[in-house]
């Protein structure tokens, strides 16, 4: 189960702060998409996320979106959001993680994958051995499956001490 375990916890990415990265030694980002940074299938324009990655970036914090979403649906949000990344990820597979880690040039200690699933962001962070940190759900209105990996998910969180209702 420590495979599951993310290393921090938080209810917002924008929790994610330079001082948040340096106290764990973090120098970049590997960001899911759906639920993470935009709530999930919308287009709609976030001017927080914007602005956020933008501080980020200007504080020399790497960045790369590794999503399942739609290459179509990923390119959209990255010409918005300013940095590079994929869709159609493959994530949990931790290959997708370490061709992420070769685009940012760093090594895995110095990465946070951050997402809001356990089966994918998670798991797959911990496996190419990354730093984990787990998002509240922005909104709970995901894939049949995506619900489904939730009710999961809350039983592994509640084992950690986490009591999230999504």
């Amino acid at each position: 189960m420590s495979l599951l375990r993310p290393d921090d916890v938080i209810d917002h990415v924008t929790q994610i702060t330079p001082e948040f990265l340096a106290a764990r030694g973090l120098r970049g980002l590997l960001l899911d998409l759906d639920n993470t940074l935009v709530p999930y299938g919308s287009y709609d324009e976030v001017g927080e996320m914007v602005r956020w990655a933008a501080e980020l970036r200007g504080a020399g914090v790497r960045m790369y979106l590794l999503s399942n979403a739609t290459g179509r649906r990923a390119t959209f949000w990255l010409n918005r959001l300013g940095f590079a990344g994929v869709g159609m990820a493959g994530k949990p597979n931790p290959r997708a993680y370490r061709r992420a880690l070769s685009e940012l040039n760093l090594a895995p200690d110095e990465v946070a994958m951050v997402g809001d699933q356990l089966f994918t962001d998670v798991l797959g962070g911990n496996l190419a051995g990354l730093h984990t940190v787990l998002v509240r759900p922005l909104v709970s209105n995901a894939l049949p499956h995506t619900r489904a990996a939730r009710t999961l998910e809350r039983a592994v969180l509640r084992r950690y001490g986490h009591d999230w209702s999504h």
